[in-house]
């Protein structure tokens, strides 16, 4: 199994199953910057305790890797759980979508994107992409995040909102990260042509 088919039977079930969800993390840098190697797709979702059942049936257990009481703790603890597919060795990371007023934000501008030419997806914008990537960046500080967001800024400047990211980087206390990425960006080569 491919990543993109991987991620189509994910957005397959979670339409079928009426889930609210969005494609972010590397998947979605990708689509708005540079491509790079990943085996992890991440999903934010909205996935209840009725929709457990038809997801676990959905990843049979021959061919994936879930468990129905990960996928409780992680709706109890609003935490994330794994659909794997050992075979290829792909791994899905969902996140339960919480009531927070960013990820309102952020489900709100969600785009319609096709990863493939086969099925459109879901999307986090690329400005609540580089925000989020932002917060795993002073969390862990794995600088695959900034490359991340630098990707994003090179290929997909002309449609960013600047003043979105400046506004949510306040209230999410990144403003310092935010300021650091823009130095960079000026201080590099293309910039200064």
């Amino acid at each position: 199994m491919e990543l993109y088919e991987l991620l189509a039977l994910v957005v397959e079930t979670f339409t079928r199953l009426g889930v609210p969800y969005l494609v972010t993390g590397s998947v979605a840098s990708m689509a708005y910057g540079e491509p790079r190697l990943t085996n992890d797709i991440d999903i934010v979702a909205g996935i209840r305790e009725e929709h457990i059942p038809s997801l676990v049936a959905a990843f049979p257990a021959d061919v994936f890797y879930l468990s129905a009481a990960a996928i409780q703790e992680a709706i109890r603890r609003q935490g994330q759980f794994n659909i794997i597919h050992p075979g290829s060795g792909l791994k899905v990371d969902v996140i339960i979508r919480k009531e927070t007023p960013f990820d309102r934000s952020r489900f709100a501008r969600a785009r319609l994107i096709r990863p493939a030419e086969s099925y459109e997806a879901t999307f986090a914008a690329a400005e609540d992409v580089i925000i989020k990537k932002m917060e795993y960046y002073r969390e862990g500080g794995s600088d695959k995040h900034l490359r991340d967001i630098t990707g994003i800024l090179k290929v997909s400047a002309q449609e960013i909102d600047e003043g979105y990211i400046v506004e949510w980087s306040e209230r999410l206390g990144l403003r310092p990260i935010w300021e650091m990425i823009k130095r960079r960006m000026a201080d590099t080569p293309e910039q200064k042509r």
